[in-house]
């Protein structure tokens, strides 16, 4: 009972955004009535493939990860249902948790070259502007 509070304490924090001024739920987390923590379905509303499949790319390099998949619920919906099922004792909202900050590190470090990328040409440019007056 504990540990179930404890987990929906972590998801609360990602629950909402907001759009077009109200609240709006971003993700919800599915069990089957039965099931451990260890099996989840994570729906997450305004998303596609962009995000699905490098999502479920950085949760399988976990090894407790067992399982990660993700399916379109159709094409007009922009929504995906990513399914996680871990081994042992691993509840699966932390490989979820721990694969979002792996893939904005990631993205963060590919933005930081491209802007350092796009410095360097511009100094460059300039530098060759200068040396021909």
């Amino acid at each position: 009972m504990e540990e179930d509070q404890e987990l929906e304490r972590k998801m609360s924090g990602m629950k909402t955004s907001m759009a077009e001024g109200e609240r709006k739920t971003a993700l919800e987390m599915v069990q089957a009535a039965g099931t451990d923590r260890h099996c989840v379905t994570f729906v997450l509303h305004e998303e596609d493939h962009t995000l699905g499949n490098s999502l479920r790319y950085m949760i399988m390099k976990n090894p407790e990860v067992e399982f990660c998949g993700y399916t379109t619920t159709h094409p007009s919906e922009s929504k995906i249902n990513l399914r996680i099922q871990t081994r042992g004792a691993l509840p699966a909202v932390e490989p979820f948790q721990r694969g979002l900050t792996e893939l904005m590190n990631v993205c963060q470090h590919v933005l930081d070259k491209f802007e350092a990328s796009i410095k360097e040409y511009k100094d460059q440019k300039a530098s060759r502007n200068e040396a021909t007056f």
